[in-house]
């Protein structure tokens, strides 16, 4: 069987990025592409168009692959590949990471498929360029769990992490994001330092560093807006 190139296309992180926030050289990488599995359609369909792809939006193939996909579905979409070069598109930034577009790739790695990811903005990256703690030593734990109980242990467990030097990166789902900032401040010491990054690279994005006390004292306004969160 001949497979084409799987692409990780990197997506813009907010509305107000400028055009060249995606490199011209990944427009020029991706130009050819017809096939594409992607986490949200109208999401993926407003970055092509951006791309100038020299195929017009009737004329692509767009399949799904977000958290409603079954593992049993993944396979399937590996038949995309046959003779054609497809492309992967997450709702902003780097796919696959912290993505479903990742079971994709796992296999199609096991097919030799070749796998070519793309740079772009991470938001994870961004935040911890930005938060001042350790960026040699790191761990980034997705989404923390939503059972009180498991959560509480887990926020107790990436405290300790960092308290031993261990960078720990985490989010949360935008309309948690208070919840979560409470969470912290109920289980992890005042002294405790938090780095919230919230909307990076927009241009009313922020990255601010300081003890879970301080943040106790000042709660920040981002009620629905995309972050980061980091122990360090």
């Amino acid at each position: 069987m001949n497979y084409g190139k799987l692409f990780l296309i990197p997506n813009f992180l907010s509305d107000d990025n400028p055009e060249d926030f995606i490199a011209n050289m990944v427009k020029r990488m991706v130009h050819h592409l017809q096939y594409f599995v992607v986490e949200n359609e109208k999401e993926a369909r407003a970055l092509i168009k951006k791309l100038g792809l020299k195929l017009g939006q009737p004329e692509l193939i767009i399949h799904l692959l977000n958290e409603h996909t079954s593992q049993e579905e993944v396979p399937a979409l590996l038949k995309l590949l046959e003779n054609n070069d497809v492309g992967i598109i997450s709702d902003a930034g780097l796919p696959c990471v912290a993505d479903p577009g990742s079971a994709l790739v796992a296999l199609a790695q096991t097919k030799n498929i070749e796998v070519i990811p793309l740079p772009g903005a991470s938001s994870l990256m961004m935040a911890l360029m930005g938060s001042g703690f350790n960026g040699q030593t790191f761990t980034f734990s997705g989404y923390l769990p939503i059972d009180k109980n498991a959560r509480a242990k887990k926020i107790k467990e990436l405290e300790s992490l960092s308290h031993r030097g261990i960078t720990q990166i985490f989010m949360e789902t935008p309309y948690r994001n208070r919840q979560l900032l409470e969470d912290l401040i109920t289980h992890c010491s005042g002294h405790s330092k938090l780095c919230i990054a919230c909307n990076m690279s927009a241009t009313k994005g922020w990255v601010q560093t300081k003890t879970l006390q301080q943040w106790k004292q000042q709660k920040p306004e981002f009620h629905k807006i995309p972050c980061v969160f980091i122990l360090g």
